[in-house]
């Protein structure tokens, strides 16, 4: 199932080119693989499919999580006593891929690749049906076997661009980056912010100004109005992670359905709609 010229599976690319054809943004929402467990995972993500998802972003659970917040760091606690860990990672996109073609990205800690081998953690992510690879805690300084792995495997190596990236290092960025560029709208760890900076408004105008890549912006998108600041702003999608991992927690009876409510909402304001509130 190699990505690269694999007509079944959509590229990034592709997506891009539909969401804009129909005057929208892409929404990309996350999920920890495995939580609160396999098969309730498996339908939440069904859930996100249904509502419009255009891509999904898979974290694998790691242990020591830097780049996130309290609740991702829940998610991969519950995940991780679940009985989660790499390999079942990518049997749970085996499974994601009986039921879909849109892009699916991986945010993972580059110590989950470093323990399995650079080359087989990117082998075993393009059979499985993985379009892209962030590693949260990779340097570009130090990506090369990374970028390598990545571009003999068809997958494309995505890369983080924040506020205090200057404007030389993100040149470098760029040059390996390939499939959008993740941009992050707040200083600090993931989780659901109350409010969008006007400085992450400048953030997209300035990464804009710097590439054609697609742009995703993600930590702290929580609300519809955020989704459609970030792409008035400029950027190609929106990123959703810790906003719906609390909608599913809270709602842990059913929390399919909470998390179908938010992304139909979050859809909505890719297409500049009326907003609405998810809590």
């Amino acid at each position: 199932m190699k990505i690269e010229n694999n007509p079944r599976i959509e590229s990034y690319d592709d997506m891009f080119k539909r969401v804009k054809d129909n005057d929208e943004g892409a929404f990309i929402p996350f999920i920890v693989a495995g939580d609160p467990d396999f098969e309730t995972s498996l339908q939440i993500v069904r859930a996100m499919l249904d509502c419009g998802a255009d891509a999904l972003e898979i974290g694998f659970p790691f242990s020591d999580p830097v780049a996130d917040g309290p609740t991702v760091q829940s998610a991969d606690i519950r995940a991780l006593n679940s009985g989660m860990n790499t390999n079942k990672g990518f049997e749970f996109i085996r499974r994601i891929r009986d039921f879909t073609q849109i892009p699916i990205g991986l945010l993972v800690y580059y110590n989950l690749i470093y323990k399995m081998g650079v080359n087989e953690f990117y082998r075993k992510a393009s059979v499985s049906g993985v379009n892209g690879i962030l590693a949260a805690d990779l340097p570009p300084e130090e990506a090369d076997p990374a970028v390598e792995a990545a571009r003999d495997n068809g997958i494309n190596q995505i890369f983080l661009a924040a506020q205090t990236t200057s404007n030389q290092r993100l040149e470098k960025i760029i040059e390996l980056c390939s499939g959008f560029l993740y941009v992050v709208s707040v200083m600090g760890v993931t989780g659901a912010r109350s409010k969008l900076k006007v400085s992450t408004v400048e953030l997209v105008e300035r990464m804009r100004s710097h590439t054609q890549l697609p742009i995703c912006v993600g930590f702290g998108i929580s609300k519809p109005e955020h989704v459609t600041e970030v792409i008035d702003a400029g950027a190609d999608g929106a990123i959703v992670g810790s906003a719906l991992i609390n909608a599913m927690t809270d709602n842990l009876d059913n929390p399919e359905s909470k998390v179908r409510e938010c992304c139909h909402i979050m859809k909505k304001a890719t297409q500049k709609s009326s907003l609405s509130r998810c809590e």
